[in-house]
């Protein structure tokens, strides 16, 4: 029996991939079509047929107290991004409407920095408040660190999850990042699931790190037992010290976002940044294990029209 039937065997015993496995998968040893199928089925009999979309607001931009290597908002790097404070209710308001008018089904406000202020997280609370009120969204919010109470808060207006990656596995991180810590990520993630928020936790492939250390970050994630997982690929932007990264190929993202599927086989696998680096072959991801999608524009880039992704999730035999 080769590896990806002793697998597949494996899963129908209720079993789960080990570290072992999946290392093995990533050294290209397997097929790809073999590899994208038994994804495609697990996130079928698993997930169903039906992609979730969700959409943010970059609510605060840029001027982050951060280093992260990869973020056009970092104030440390001279990138050209345009910088504002806090927009205003109406602003976040009129966005949700517009959004969930094209079929948009989840809706998240992302500001940038560190952390927000408390009379920033109190606007931010009225904000979800009114969401809530009119309209028929999911709410999500994703605004930095976050303490055990502020998720609470969070949780009482009305926010479903909370979205916080921890960008890299904790070897890799250091290499990115110096300003905050791995751990210092970890412990929001675990404060926002504490309070009883979902929690969407992923990363950003293609930043230099190897398949291994991919691999080494989806276990991290399994082990945090998120339900949403974010699979961003890097979009070098210029004035950051990643800006000459060399791109991933279009197998090599199809690979990674197969075995983070044989990884966490109950969780949403979610396209969100830099998907569209797979040009022509994005429709593949649909059937190599991504069942959500981030649509519309992205914190710093535009992003394609929300009826356009629909058309091509609709092309694929997917509902939304």
């Amino acid at each position: 029996m080769d590896l990806i039937s002793e697998i597949e065997d494996k899963f129908t015993r209720g079993q789960m991939i080990t570290f072992e496995e999946a290392i093995e998968l990533s050294k290209g040893k397997v097929e790809d079509e073999k590899l994208f199928l038994l994804a495609d089925k697990l996130c079928k009999e698993n997930m169903g047929y039906k992609v979730e979309l969700c959409s943010i607001i970059n609510a605060k931009s840029g001027s982050c107290s951060e280093n992260c290597k990869f973020c056009a908002q970092s104030g440390h790097y001279n990138t050209g991004v345009v910088s504002y404070p806090l927009i205003d209710i109406d602003h976040v308001q009129k966005a949700a409407k517009e959004n969930e008018k094209e079929g948009v089904h989840r809706f998240s406000i992302v500001t940038s920095g560190e952390r927000v202020s408390d009379e920033e997280f109190e606007k931010i609370l009225d904000m979800i408040l009114l969401l809530r009120k009119e309209t028929g969204l999911k709410l999500c919010a994703s605004l930095g660190s976050l303490s055990y109470e502020r998720a609470i808060r969070l949780k009482q207006a009305g926010v479903s999850m909370y979205h916080h990656n921890i960008e890299a596995c904790r070897e890799y991180y250091k290499k990115i990042c110096d300003t905050h810590t791995y751990a210092h990520r970890i412990s929001t993630v675990k404060n926002a699931a504490k309070a009883g928020l979902e929690v969407c936790c992923g990363g950003i492939i293609g930043m230099g790190e190897s398949m291994e250390q991919r691999v080494k970050m989806a276990f991290e994630i399994r082990g945090l037992g998120v339900k949403s997982v974010p699979i961003n690929i890097l979009n070098p932007i210029k004035g950051t010290p990643l800006e000459n990264v060399e791109s991933l190929q279009p197998n090599q993202i199809l690979r990674t976002i197969a075995i983070f599927r044989l990884i966490m086989p109950h969780a949403s696998i979610r396209y969100a940044g830099g998907r569209m680096s797979l040009g022509e072959h994005q429709p593949k991801g649909f059937k190599a294990g991504i069942n959500a999608m981030m649509v519309g524009n992205y914190l710093t880039t535009v992003g394609n029209k929300i009826s356009d992704d629909i058309q091509m999730i609709q092309s694929m035999g997917l509902k939304i």
